[in-house]
């Protein structure tokens, strides 16, 4: 599995921290940024991971800011993208199982190491269930064509 990560400087320290232990799992990544504590703006790191997962080039991606809020609208504006901000285990399967996640929002204020961690781990290795959720997604798609 290929993913993209990408963090404002709310969300470094929580990124490395990911990044190192996806690495030690095998998984291919690719760091959109940022690399520095100085203060930038979530949306510029947003978009480059939501525009590589709906290109196709990354199977998912993970995005980081201060509370995980901001990031994931910033992201939820490019069509195709369904992240969501997520700060419990059973949310990170359900979104997985029920809404075909493909981004997954994490505060780096917010959520603790070690649980985030555990959150990552979930969202990766649950599969989407199909079924009676595929028609909610689309409609997802459908609300999507008519606004964007």
């Amino acid at each position: 599995m290929k993913i993209a990560l990408g963090s404002d400087h709310g969300g470094l320290e929580l990124k490395e921290l990911i990044k190192d232990h996806l690495e030690k799992k095998g998984f291919e990544l690719k760091d959109f940024g940022t690399d520095s504590q100085d203060s930038c703006d979530y949306p510029d790191f947003a978009l480059p991971v939501s525009e590589a997962v709906v290109k196709g080039e990354f199977d998912r991606g993970i995005l980081i800011c201060g509370t995980g809020i901001g990031i994931s609208i910033a992201a939820n504006k490019v069509p195709g993208v369904r992240c969501a901000t997520v700060s419990d285990c059973f949310s990170a399967k359900a979104t997985r199982q029920h809404n075909d996640s493909n981004i997954l929002a994490l505060g780096g204020r917010v959520v603790g190491p070690g649980l985030a961690l555990e959150i990552v781990d979930i969202w990766i290795a649950t599969a989407f269930e199909g079924g009676r959720h595929q028609k909610r997604i689309d409609k997802i798609a459908d609300l999507e064509k008519k606004y964007c």
